[in-house]
């Protein structure tokens, strides 16, 4: 082979390269170019038999395709592999290019009959753009079926939050996730650069799509979440409550590791959970991640307190709640679904979750405020309500046929020694700057900006006592706020001690 040659083909393989390097598909136009300079030919890529041209030089003469269009549509249909004709005065090479029709067809046209190395040339050239194209559409392949698995993942998710692990397996029929066999999981919530969770994702995805016997699923809401819903078997070598098992190994181990050789990360790990309770583990981990971003190795696994709807007694409390909640039966369901999640994290990310607007988010939450005629914008009246729910869900059952009971006040219910041991444990940890703050925050109904202006301080003072007290509390004010539930409540009980001493 001639030094000349030697030295096009060189250039031609260093433009695949640069290519195949990038990943965002072929740019075909640059290699038309560069065959232009090379051989003084213009050079179009037409992608059917009906002429349409893709890309092409800047001079090619796009008048000669339509005497060329019975050839074309020949070469495009699999009927020949290459040509040679003349049009417009200006002698033109086709080549067909890839195993499946409609076949693209590189189309050459110049003053005269290419020489036998620039021929040679224009048929790698040929060869090259139809790897080029092959691979972009193997990597198009490769990001729709991420795209896909994503998807699936996600859904998966959201059954399991939803309570239903028997939906779950019917939308994964014939590629159930090994995770539905397991019965039991923890939810790990990485907290992560928004630029490497996919990657991360990725890099422990299998073939399947799914995470070995576990689950990675990239939260719709808040971009720098990773949810990792790891599998727990019935023997409890994956850990106890308090934190892991000296034999954990798999995902726990190695989210525990990205987390301990890079600062930016952090992990929140939820004790164990039926499958059924998925909900309840994700907002275990939401508060264990609180915990963690100030930790010193930047992990934090959830210690269960006693929630307050345990504490209260029994049965005036599911009194107090019925009550409170019958006027939500009027209410659509989906209102009353809305309303459920919108308790636990903002209306953004309900709207963002359920893959509604906000405003039709706002709506349904108007309809469950008429229902009930409450100001759902008011956090106590929202804490209120979140514990109505939690006392419904813990003691499920049917109101009785007859007249229901009166129910008592919530405050009555709050009046009892228990639920005063119970807020003295939740506010105890606080430093007395925290504790101010958080109050004023209270009182500004959890408006950081109001805070500080009755404070006199600034909203980044105020928001950096409210993260010293998430961390010390163990709860998430400001990323899901599904803590600020418990704060109101211990507070509330505890003004009220103080005033009757």
């Amino acid at each position: 082979m001639r030094d000349a040659e030697a030295q096009d083909l060189d250039a031609l393989l260093r433009e695949v390269r640069r290519q195949a390097s990038r990943g965002d598909g072929p740019d075909t136009g640059r290699v038309l170019d560069w065959l232009h300079r090379r051989t003084g030919c213009h050079a179009a890529l037409v992608v059917d038999g009906a002429g349409t041209v893709e890309s092409s030089t800047a001079g090619f003469p796009r008048t000669v395709l339509s005497a060329l269009a019975p050839l074309l549509a020949r070469l495009s249909g699999g009927q020949l592999a290459a040509a040679a004709s003349r049009a417009g005065g200006l002698h033109v090479r086709c080549e067909a290019l890839g195993p499946h029709e409609p076949r693209p067809v590189l189309v050459v046209a110049g003053p005269a009959e290419p020489a036998p190395g620039e021929a040679a040339l224009i048929s790698h050239t040929g060869g090259v753009l139809s790897l080029l194209r092959r691979a972009g559409g193997s990597d198009r392949n490769w990001r729709g079926y991420q795209d896909k698995a994503r998807q699936l993942r996600f859904a998966v998710l959201q059954a399991l939050v939803s309570g239903d692990p028997l939906l779950a397996r019917r939308m994964t029929t014939g590629a159930v996730p090994p995770l539905l066999d397991a019965g039991r999981l923890r939810i790990h919530l990485l907290h992560c650069p928004p630029a490497e969770r996919d990657r991360t994702a990725r890099t422990h995805q299998d073939p399947s799509g799914y995470h070995g016997r576990d689950l990675m699923v990239q939260c719709p809401v808040f971009r720098e979440h990773l949810i990792c819903l790891v599998a727990d078997d019935e023997t409890g070598t994956a850990g106890t409550a308090d934190g892991p098992g000296d034999r954990e190994r798999g995902l726990g181990a190695a989210l525990r590791r990205l987390v301990r050789e890079d600062p930016r990360y952090a992990l929140g790990v939820s004790g164990v959970h039926p499958l059924g309770a998925t909900a309840a583990a994700y907002g275990q981990a939401a508060h264990a991640l609180a915990a963690a971003r100030t930790a010193p190795d930047r992990v934090a696994f959830f210690h269960g307190r006693t929630r307050l709807d345990g504490v209260l007694p029994r049965q005036p409390a599911l009194e107090w709640a019925r009550a409170l909640l019958r006027p939500l039966d009027s209410a659509p369901k989906t209102s009353a679904d809305v309303t459920r999640l919108a308790l636990g994290m903002p209306r953004s990310a309900v709207a963002c979750l359920l893959g509604l607007s906000r405003n039709t988010v706002t709506a349904h939450l108007r309809r469950a405020e008429q229902a009930l005629g409450l100001d759902l914008a008011d956090v106590r009246c929202r804490a209120d309500v979140h514990l109505a729910l939690a006392l419904s869900s813990a003691y499920p059952g049917t109101e009785p046929a007859d007249r229901p009971p009166p129910s008592p006040a919530l405050d009555e219910l709050l009046r009892t020694e228990r639920a005063a041991a119970w807020a003295r444990t939740v506010l105890h940890p606080l430093q007395d700057r925290h504790r101010r703050t958080l109050q004023a925050w209270l009182d500004a109904n959890a408006d950081a900006q109001e805070a500080a202006r009755r404070m006199a301080i600034s909203r980044n003072t105020v928001r950096s006592h409210l993260r010293g007290a998430e961390a010390v509390l163990g709860l998430d004010l400001l990323t899901t706020g599904a803590g600020i539930h418990d704060v109101v409540h211990a507070v509330r009980i505890a003004e009220a001690r103080s005033a009757s001493v």
